[in-house]
């Protein structure tokens, strides 16, 4: 049917299962139920939209683009190979916990007139906030994947691949079709939104309101890109990167990509508005 995701296949025909959807149904930890925050729906075959998501998709997520940078090739496989959202943000939220403890205990050690007790209400301090900013976190982040997931299985999408093999079906003058196009990387879900945006959306809204500032530095470690270290000078520049990396690798349109973000933003408000209440 057009428009809508067709499971991915092995070579001896078997299904490639999507090893997450039992996500979809799960229950919320934080949110009232899974769709809260229902994405908008896909652009209309029919829009200037939807020709510009995929006629971009399809000059830049094939396997063999011609105008895909190197670097952008690099970038798109580097994002598949950190092991996902939930640990590298961890890793990430974890460095610079570390970093700014070792800061303060150096303050501490430089000031002659801190008590010993003093030090211990700071230290406790500390753990609390580390533990604060872990359970936002990995709760914001949690909720953001059971939306995502149950948005996909709602909107049941095509990815770029089934689009652009079956692009003389949709009714737009705009697109053309191409039985020979593959992506430069593939998943067995559906495509809208974008399950890695979805996460990064919440978890970085999440670092830039535990730290009060967009502007911190920190590096991203490929767990299985032969451990290649990235940096980045802020929380809004690997967000960015990301939206692009998605569609430079075939994955997702841009309004996919777009939407997910917002959703996961969406988690963070909610979340901020109704837990996580100081009492003091």
């Amino acid at each position: 049917m057009v428009g809508h995701w067709q499971p991915l296949v092995n070579p001896d025909g078997a299904q490639i299962l999507d090893p997450a959807a039992w996500v979809a149904g799960v229950r919320p930890f934080l949110l009232e139920n899974s769709s809260q925050f229902r994405t908008n729906d896909p652009n209309a075959f029919t829009s200037s939209a939807w020709a510009a998501d995929f006629n971009e998709v399809k000059a830049l997520g094939s396997e063999k683009s011609s105008v895909r940078t190197p670097e952008q090739t690099h970038i798109a496989l580097w994002w598949q190979s950190t092991g996902g959202p939930t640990i590298l943000r961890n890793a990430v939220a974890r460095d610079l916990l570390n970093a700014q403890s070792d800061a303060t205990r150096n303050d501490s050690h430089d000031s002659d007139n801190a008590s010993h007790d003093g030090d211990n209400d700071r230290h406790d301090g500390d753990i609390v906030d580390s533990a604060l900013l872990f359970a936002k976190l990995n709760l914001s982040g949690a909720d953001a994947a059971i939306n995502c997931w149950n948005d996909k299985y709602y909107w049941d999408f095509w990815r770029p691949w089934q689009a652009i093999h079956q692009a003389d079906r949709d009714g737009n003058l705009a697109t053309e079709p191409d039985q020979s196009w593959t992506a430069l990387l593939t998943a067995p879900y559906p495509e809208h939104p974008s399950g890695h945006l979805c996460l990064d959306g919440a978890h970085l809204r999440v670092l830039q309101m535990f730290f009060g500032t967009d502007e911190i530095g920190f590096d991203v470690t490929s767990s299985r890109f032969g451990g290649e270290t990235r940096h980045f000078d802020r929380f809004s520049q690997p967000l960015k990167e990301i939206i692009e990396a998605r569609i430079w690798a075939g994955l997702h349109y841009r309004t996919a990509d777009v939407q997910a973000q917002t959703l996961g933003r969406k988690v963070v408000e909610y979340m901020t508005k109704h837990y996580f209440q100081s009492e003091r």
